[in-house]
């Protein structure tokens, strides 16, 4: 039995003693009575507080609840309750020796079961003496629930620096529940491999990967898609949407997948000025919020496309956007007691305006530097060339913005301010072997002096620096009409 269940246990019994004696101590008997009273009590049937059985108490057993209760002013109920036991949790048939193997082996073991625990300490005993005798399960099992030795699962059981360093969190850290202040305060993000497969106009079984952005505050699912695989590619298109419904969050939160932390998606958020966190690694209750939504998508969209033979992705998705606009978001959430679409519009927010299509499109890009090739005035970007202006032809070095999914919308950029100064298009050389060539633009807008004639400036200095030293030039000089 847990401590609560003991707790109410004790209670009812106080409450069935006070009820056997409390007319006593509402109406006390006048003196020679009292024997009398008690027992007329002690002749009546009560019901057991734990079986709910018939049972009667003794004479004696009585009035030494009814002294207890009158000598009592403040608190007759309490004083009623079944004493502790002095030995209560203390397991005095374990020996010290017993709890620090335990201890040592709950250490190497946390994965254990309590029951294993102790089948354990029996078969260590058959080598060691100093553990004979071995204490019941029982005992041990309370031993081991008074000092929180409880089983916990492995997060993974990959022994990495950072599943360690989890670990290693999760014991020494509380884990408490949190909430955003404010509605778009924070997003959380993440993936779920779905349970269903679909079929592919392949004719394949392919199983679908389902991205999702929760607002933290209100619940509210501002966007769910289901796609083919997990890439930055499907990041930066599913938060695209997310934020056109639902304006610009504040901060986002996601694990440390690949595709979440690619630089097209960390550059971008920056650029849109989102705060993107991440989780620790093998922490996913971190996301708590995004796991209690994959539960509400298997248990309730998933099971009711339980009898679609030929799921396709289309029809996956269809369904999808017609339950969570229809049934998660309009449902009653015991949390935060309200709908997450009711919640969500009651605020408090501090969203923001969402940009267009295009600068999103643009904001989910990387920023990288290349070198220009002065021969035909291209810079190479994964493998391909790309033609860059003839303006620019006199800088040695350019950034440039692209997604590295989508090269065909590639733009040159102003390092100092980030500015799209153009965009640059992949070299053609079928076409560029017509021979057409463009007049080459000047390098600046700003008027151009006209170039100077004669002896260059460091040269004429040079020149007057020999002739102050007076001395003779250092060359024999021919006369006119000598043979050369």
């Amino acid at each position: 039995m847990t401590e609560r269940g003991r707790s109410r246990v004790q209670e009812r019994w106080a409450q069935l003693r006070f009820s056997v004696i409390g007319h006593l101590l509402a109406a006390p008997p006048e003196a020679g009575a009292l024997r009398a009273a008690l027992k007329q009590l002690a002749a009546r049937e009560w019901r057991h507080p734990s079986t709910g059985e018939p049972v009667r108490f003794g004479v004696s057993t009585i009035e030494r609840w009814f002294y207890i209760g009158r000598n009592e002013r403040q608190d007759p109920v309490g004083v009623l309750r079944r004493k502790r036991r002095e030995d209560a949790g203390q397991q005095a048939s374990m020996t010290d020796e017993i709890r620090q193997t335990l201890r040592a082996q709950y250490q190497a073991h946390k994965s254990w079961s309590m029951r294993l625990h102790h089948d354990n300490l029996v078969a260590l005993a058959e080598t060691r003496s100093e553990l004979r005798p071995v204490p019941s399960y029982a005992t041990v099992r309370r031993f081991l629930m008074t000092h929180g030795l409880t089983k916990r699962c492995p997060m993974t059981t990959r022994q990495t620096a950072g599943a360690l360093a989890a670990a290693a969190k999760l014991d020494a850290r509380e884990v408490r529940s949190y909430e955003a202040e404010y509605v778009n305060g924070t997003w959380h993000w993440d993936c779920h491999s779905g349970s269903r497969k679909v079929l592919t106009p392949r004719g394949e079984w392919r199983t679908p990967i389902l991205f999702g952005v929760l607002d933290d505050r209100s619940r509210l699912a501002c966007h769910l898609q289901w796609y083919l695989s997990e890439s930055a590619e499907v990041i930066a298109h599913g938060l695209s949407q997310a934020m056109q419904k639902r304006g610009m969050p504040r901060s986002a939160m996601s694990d440390n997948g690949a595709a979440m932390t690619a630089t097209e998606i960390t550059e971008g958020l920056a650029r849109l000025g989102v705060v993107h966190q991440t989780t620790l690694p093998y922490s996913p209750y971190m996301n708590g919020k995004q796991e209690v939504l994959w539960g509400s998508v298997e248990g309730r969209l998933m099971a009711m496309l339980e009898g679609v033979n030929d799921l396709t992705l289309a029809r996956l998705n269809e369904a999808t956007q017609a339950w969570v606009d229809y049934d998660y978001n309009r449902k009653h959430h015991s949390e935060i007691d309200a709908t997450p679409l009711a919640r969500f519009l009651a605020g408090p927010t501090v969203t923001r305006p969402c940009p267009d299509a295009a600068t999103l499109r643009l904001a989910f890009t990387r920023s990288e530097q290349r070198t220009l090739r002065r021969s035909d005035g291209t810079i190479v970007i994964e493998g391909r060339r790309f033609e860059v202006p003839n303006q620019y032809r006199h800088l040695t070095t350019l950034e440039v913005r692209f997604a590295a999914w989508d090269l065909a919308l590639v733009h040159l950029v102003d390092p100092q301010t980030g500015t799209v100064l153009c965009r640059l298009f992949p070299q053609d050389k079928a076409a560029n072997a017509n021979g057409l060539r463009r007049s080459l633009q000047p390098v600046s807008v700003d008027p151009v002096a006209p170039p100077t004639r004669g002896i260059a400036p460091l040269l004429a200095d040079m020149i007057e620096r020999q002739a102050a030293t007076g001395l003779p030039p250092a060359y024999l000089p021919k006369h006119e009409g000598d043979d050369a």
